[in-house]
């Protein structure tokens, strides 16, 4: 009799737990007593009133879920005018939402890059990006983290269509991409520049436009964006913005905006919302970023090892996998919930606890959070 078709999970199972990289699942309450350092909260307004009161109006008004995908039923004008909002704020020509941020990028890399293509893909980015180009039917050839020569040299190979792909700001260190240098490798040869601005929307630029928005990127011809709506916005989804005709032709295209059921009309309302809210308090991108720049400079100054922030990550190493596990479970013990990051999350197999610096914490959280972070070190 054969043996079961799946044995082969359990023994590597049995692997992650040698090496202390189990991951579990851990349900949250809808009243957590634990300090929040761990979401992507940037500017706090996941649970902000009239976010949440602009989700219920939507839900109220077009319905539970958007019904089908956006090609049949799944846009609303709802989506239309968080898609025209969006596009402005940001300055681009046009946006399109997708239902989620890896969505959006599984869209971007995939419709921009056909067969013949090149994509050139930095080291550092995230696991939605690196789907894309495993999807994608271009050639990818992934290059040093933020080298802007090693780009141009990658580019110089090649006679045919391309594009560069990055993150903006990079998910795991909270470091900053070279988007203006990235753009000139890109104009010299004539390739297109596509960022995932995840962690930069709402944080960085001119009342938190982004960083092509403050990279002087933001509607050029030859740039697109993805970011997602879920982190400063408070909300869920994602999208694309850029050029009138790259927009359309990611309607007729992109498989995961043509085959996928359209953003719910709940988190449509209130990523809309938080985008006006911003628009009326563009402080809270700034005290996002002083909140990490302090976090850091505490955090340093108590001899930890701490990345500097470029926008709203902090992140703190570890020595091991283990220790980084056993330092955010202390965090947690002593009511402070911090991210923990261990291969193979992180690109440099670094292992390190990940901090979110968010606009509505008080000075009176940080010290806490600076206590308990030094205090519970191993």
């Amino acid at each position: 009799m054969a043996g079961s078709p799946f044995a082969w999970i359990d023994e590597q199972a049995r692997t992650r737990r040698r090496a202390g990289l189990v991951r579990t699942l851990r349900p949250r309450p809808a009243d957590s007593p634990l300090l929040d350092l761990a979401s992507n909260d940037y500017l706090g307004l996941a649970r902000h009133p009239e976010i949440t009161a602009a989700a219920s109006h939507a839900a109220k008004v077009w319905g539970g879920g958007a019904t089908g995908s956006r090609l049949v039923t799944g846009s609303t004008e709802l989506h239309a005018e968080l898609e025209r909002e969006l596009a402005e704020f940001c300055g681009f020509e046009s946006a399109l939402v997708f239902s989620s941020g890896y969505a959006a990028n599984l869209a971007a890399v995939t419709a921009l890059a056909p067969h013949g293509s090149l994509v050139v893909s930095d080291a550092g980015n995230h696991a939605s990006l690196i789907d894309g180009c495993r999807l994608a039917r271009g050639t990818t050839q992934v290059v040093a983290h933020a080298d802007p020569d090693a780009v141009r040299k990658v580019l110089g190979t090649h006679a045919g269509p391309a594009v560069v792909v990055s993150d903006t700001v990079f998910s795991v260190d909270g470091d900053a991409a070279p988007l203006a240098e990235l753009a000139g490798a890109c104009r010299e040869f004539g390739a297109g520049l596509v960022v995932d601005d995840a962690h930069g929307l709402g944080v960085l630029g001119e009342g938190g436009r982004g960083a092509p928005y403050a990279a002087g990127l933001a509607g050029a011809a030859d740039v697109v964006t993805t970011v997602t709506l879920s982190k400063s916005f408070g909300s869920q989804g994602g999208a694309v913005l850029g050029p009138a005709h790259v927009i359309d032709h990611l309607v007729n295209a992109a498989r995961t905006f043509i085959f996928d059921t359209g953003l719910a009309p709940a988190a449509a309302g209130a990523a809309l919302a938080a985008l006006r809210l911003l628009r009326r308090q563009p402080e809270r991108a700034a005290r996002a970023r002083a909140v990490a720049k302090t976090l850091h400079s505490r955090l340093t100054a108590e001899g930890l090892e701490a990345v500097r922030p470029d926008a709203a990550v902090v992140s703190v190493r570890a020595s091991s996998p283990e220790r980084a596990v056993r330092w955010a479970a202390d965090c947690r013990e002593a009511g402070l919930a911090v991210g923990c990051f261990r291969p193979p999350s992180v690109p440099d197999g670094i292992s390190r606890l990940r901090l979110t610096a968010r606009a509505d914490l008080t000075d009176g959280q940080l010290d806490h959070a600076v206590r308990v972070i030094s205090a519970a070190r191993r």
